[in-house]
């Protein structure tokens, strides 16, 4: 068993629609996107529709987008996908991919797209897991980045306060000594490492955790539960026993962040749980059973996105050696190089929505129940929207990119992302003058979603 499901909606385009092409698509998960399975698809059909552009002089062939030369290198058939329509019908992953900037800006301006998309999961549980199944999708249904109007701006205003920018610059000393503290242990000058697995991963997942409140001694139980929530989430659960373990990890966090709750309400410490409980909202606007689901959410998110900006702002400024040139002659560029990876090549390749009703984009009947692959990686580079945007340009002062999405579900956690990705790559520019990449080719994880290095080997 995996966790994928056809998930048939409602298009009735002939020949063409999801109905009639579900005997050959490939299986797709409803929260994540993933395809399969991993071998290669079918040819894809076109959508046919009154208002379906004039096809271009130019051939166009679709890929499958987790195929690996397309998972390792994705913006030049990103580019050729966005120059050939911007609102394309995907019959070979069952969805509209969006890849130009103002139709992305559209959808995440409309109401009729909707980011609730974790009910049809539980078609895909067997019956033996469903009692743990049901909790576990229960939690995740609490999840802010789950939810629409209103219900998304009730969980997430009680965070608001503790994730604004001046917040986090509480934390900044601390973050400092440690990113310096952790360089100093792991990344000997003149010595060969992984910047994945010497910073980048094990920094922000202390940080978070300190400012969350998890006490030292329970880290590796935490991390492990945070991670094995990420193979849900992110689709890399596959089998059954993946999906076992992955749901009963979600459900050991919620139980433990549950009791951390208690212990922060009868003794309040200065961490983000006692804050926002300090704030007086938890029990009135929003439950206490609603909170520490939300919990659940960032503890999962705290690590993985800063994980993976960290990685990607220094390939980008070690690819182009006269950026990093400019970026050591003037640090004062470093917030300005963080940007620019966010825009140039973000932790994030796109985001996973539903049509709750019918609706017109970009002269396309969209209809509900149809899928949206808001394809942000494909939009950060649009040349409607960006001069010379395959251009990695740490001067480019724009911070118009759609990295940390935009709108209701703007990042909650863009400040935090920030701090810790600039605090590493300041002292890496500053401190490490000999650092380089060492040969070798880069293996990227299979994802959708994300756009995560296996490893980033350097010599310090």
């Amino acid at each position: 068993m995996t966790v994928l499901t056809t998930n048939p909606n409602t298009n009735t385009s002939p020949d063409t629609s999801p109905a009639a092409t579900a005997g050959t698509s490939p299986l797709v998960c409803p929260v994540t996107g993933r395809t399969g399975p991993a071998s290669a698809p079918p040819a894809p059909t076109a959508r046919t529709s009154p208002a379906a552009p004039a096809a271009p002089a130019a051939p166009f062939s679709e890929r499958y987008l987790l195929d690996p030369a397309v998972n390792a290198d994705p913006y030049g058939y990103l580019n050729s996908l966005r120059d050939h329509d911007p609102v394309y019908w995907s019959a070979m992953h069952r969805a509209w991919l969006v890849t130009g900037h103002a139709q992305l800006m559209h959808c995440l301006r409309a109401p009729a797209v909707s980011a609730e998309r974790v009910r049809p999961l539980m078609d895909a549980v067997p019956e033996g897991a469903r009692e743990d199944a049901e909790r576990a999708f229960g939690i995740l249904s609490r999840w802010m980045v789950f939810n629409d109007a209103p219900q998304h701006r009730r969980l997430r205003q009680v965070f608001q306060e503790q994730f604004a920018a001046r917040s986090i610059g509480r934390y900044r000393a601390f973050v400092e000594r440690a990113t310096r503290a952790m360089l100093t242990r792991r990344a000997v000058p003149g010595r060969s490492g992984d910047l994945v697995a010497d910073i980048a991963r094990p920094l922000p997942a202390l940080v978070f955790a300190r400012w969350l409140g998890v006490p030292q001694a329970h880290g590796p139980s935490f991390w492990y539960w945070n991670a094995r929530v990420g193979d849900l989430v992110l689709g890399a659960a596959q089998e059954e026993r993946e999906y076992r373990t992955s749901l009963q990890s979600l459900v050991n966090l919620d139980d433990y962040l549950a009791d951390l709750v208690k212990q922060r309400r009868a003794d309040p410490k200065d961490d983000l749980i006692s804050a926002v409980l300090a704030g007086g909202q938890i029990g009135k606007s929003v439950s206490e059973e609603e909170f520490v689901g939300m919990l659940t959410q960032m503890a999962f998110a705290g690590g993985e996105t800063t994980s993976n900006l960290i990685v990607n702002a220094v390939l980008a400024l070690l690819e182009h050696p006269e950026q990093l040139a400019a970026v050591r002659e003037d640090p004062a560029l470093v917030p300005m190089a963080v940007e620019e990876a966010m825009r140039f090549d973000g932790p994030s390749k796109m985001s996973i929505r539903t049509a709750a009703r019918d609706f017109d984009l970009d002269g396309r009947p969209v209809r509900a129940e149809d899928r949206l692959f808001l394809v942000t990686a494909a939009a950060n580079r649009d040349p409607a929207r960006f001069q010379d945007p395959d251009a990695f340009d740490v001067r480019r002062g724009s911070a118009s990119h759609l990295g940390f999405g935009f709108g209701a579900h703007f990042c909650i956690g863009a400040a935090f992302a920030r701090l810790v990705a600039g605090a590493v790559v300041d002292v890496l520019v500053r401190e490490y003058p000999g650092l380089e990449l060492l040969g070798g080719q880069h293996t990227w994880q299979p994802s959708l979603l994300n756009r995560a290095l296996t490893a980033l080997p350097v010599r310090y």
